[in-house]
């Protein structure tokens, strides 16, 4: 049990209390009285903040922070990609800062990869020390526009936005902070928020998402209301060539990935009409090494399937074509809007008018 339990979907299944039994009940008891010190942690943290501005770092360009309420797999790095893209689209010098979690050492993470590709022309720094990344954007970049990934909970840096996304499979961590949840911090965190983005709202009812609407206006009555899909666009092998979504469809194919949340993958391949007849899943940012391309090759070569597919950011670190016998493809996504699109359109139009903007020349 423990090996599938700290898998995301065994983890997931656990704190959710789908996982039924003595053991599993035993567990969430443990994983209970460790959320109590870290929950602890994460106030005291944010209260130093809350109470000490000059801990803040104030910089003399706007600044925007996309980032997450709970752990990872709420579709972040789309919405940065489409924030990125809609500066670029109007000749603002934007860059994008993350912390580089799971890179290996001198390369950049999974994330920063895939970004890489779709905004060749964009800067992405990677850097623990966020702040410094940041002063280096000015200074070595001369950027105009710094986007944060994944910094709702970094607050060194002052914002002029923070943009939350809550993923409609798990918008509040099944109630409770990590570990005993997915919550990164209590949920009263929101009243920092500036935009909270439903990502694939499209899997819930109308009348359930105004329910999450109903609770985030509780503890963030000011914040502007944003509901998304994660679209599948293309197929995508290693040397950057795009296939048709329709190749594979009601074909049987295998899908393996390495996600804070394989559900969201698997809803998005199920819509695709691809007949998923096996899955195979590991920890999120997972570094892909020999012996892995070699259990996945083997565990492909088993199954009567077209083809292996997998996400964008598992693709960008193996490299390959083909797994074994079979070829392999990655999913690409995109953004699409349901509701507050002019909103948070409006939103960003306003850092342009930032006292603190410096116009393209």
């Amino acid at each position: 049990m423990k090996a599938h339990l700290f898998s995301p979907s065994g983890f997931r299944d656990l704190v959710s209390g789908r996982r039924r039994g003595l053991r599993a009940a035993l567990w969430r008891i443990g994983l209970r009285a460790a959320e109590v010190p870290y929950t602890l942690a994460v106030s005291w943290r944010n209260g130093r903040y809350d109470t000490h501005p000059a801990l803040v770092h104030r910089l003399p360009i706007p600044v925007l922070s996309v980032g997450n309420l709970t752990l990872g797999g709420t579709g972040k790095t789309p919405m940065v990609r489409w924030i990125a893209q809609w500066f670029a689209g109007r000749g603002v010098r934007v860059v994008v800062i993350s912390r580089g979690y799971g890179a290996a050492r001198g390369a950049q993470n999974d994330e920063a990869l895939e970004l890489h590709q779709n905004l060749p022309d964009v800067p992405h720094l990677e850097n623990p020390d966020r702040v410094r990344a940041a002063q280096s954007a000015v200074e070595e970049f001369g950027s105009q526009l710094i986007v944060l990934d994944d910094a709702f909970q970094h607050r060194r840096i002052d914002r002029q936005l923070d943009i939350v996304m809550l993923d409609a499979l798990e918008p509040f961590g099944f109630g409770h902070v990590f570990p005993r949840g997915t919550l990164r911090e209590p949920v009263a965190g929101l009243s920092r928020a500036d935009v909270v983005v439903l990502s694939r709202a499209d899997m819930l009812r109308p009348d359930q998402r105004d329910e999450i609407r109903r609770r985030v206006y509780q503890h963030a009555p000011h914040a502007f209301w944003v509901e998304v899909t994660h679209a599948a666009r293309s197929l995508l092998a290693a040397d950057g060539q795009k296939q048709s979504l329709e190749e594979f469809r009601d074909k049987p194919v295998a899908a393996f990935c390495g996600i804070g949340n394989p559900a969201g993958f698997q809803h998005t391949l199920r819509q695709c009409g691809y007949q998923m007849v096996a899955f195979r899943e590991f920890a999120d940012h997972h570094r892909y090494n020999r012996d892995d391309i070699r259990s996945l090759s083997a565990w492909a070569d088993g199954l009567d399937v077209q083809a292996v597919l997998s996400t964008h950011k598992d693709l960008v670190k193996l490299g390959i074509d083909r797994l074994g016998r079979h070829p392999l493809r990655a999913v690409t996504i995109g953004l699409d809007f349901l509701a507050g699109q002019d909103v948070l359109e409006a939103e960003l139009q306003t850092l342009l008018s930032s006292e603190v903007y410096d116009p393209p020349q």
